[in-house]
């Protein structure tokens, strides 16, 4: 599968940004995914994760009640809603994929991941 992520930009503090990741290729819905990101002088570390189905998502602490990871099968998208926006949600977004056998596992390493998109950047400014 291929995975192109997009909708990065600037936004002031408290905006909101929609970051879209298409895939291409079949079986979008055998494949759980993730949003990671990386900050300038920071590993990347995994900000949102959603099974096949969409039913089970992850969400790290810092993201938690800000972030939602939306998928849509049918359009072989899946999305990172972003609000509140913070100055250190400042980075480079990547959406990951990984195949997996069953509906409802989650994937929290970046080891875990087959598949990458090449990264959108998202900067917020105070």
């Amino acid at each position: 599968v291929q995975l192109q992520a997009s909708g990065g930009g600037l936004v002031q503090a408290g905006g909101s940004l929609r970051l879209p990741c298409a895939a291409s290729g079949r079986a979008f819905n055998t494949y759980a995914m993730g949003w990671f990101r990386q900050a300038p002088g920071k590993e990347r570390e995994l900000v949102a994760a959603i099974n096949r189905n969409g039913v089970s998502a992850y969400y790290a602490d810092s993201v938690s009640g800000r972030f939602t990871i939306p998928r849509d099968n049918a359009k072989n998208t899946v999305y990172l809603q972003m609000k509140s926006l913070k100055p250190e949600d400042t980075a480079v977004y990547y959406c990951a994929a990984r195949g997996s056998n069953t509906f409802y596992t989650l994937y929290y390493d970046e080891r875990d991941y087959e598949y990458w998109g090449q990264g959108t950047l998202v900067t917020v400014s105070s």
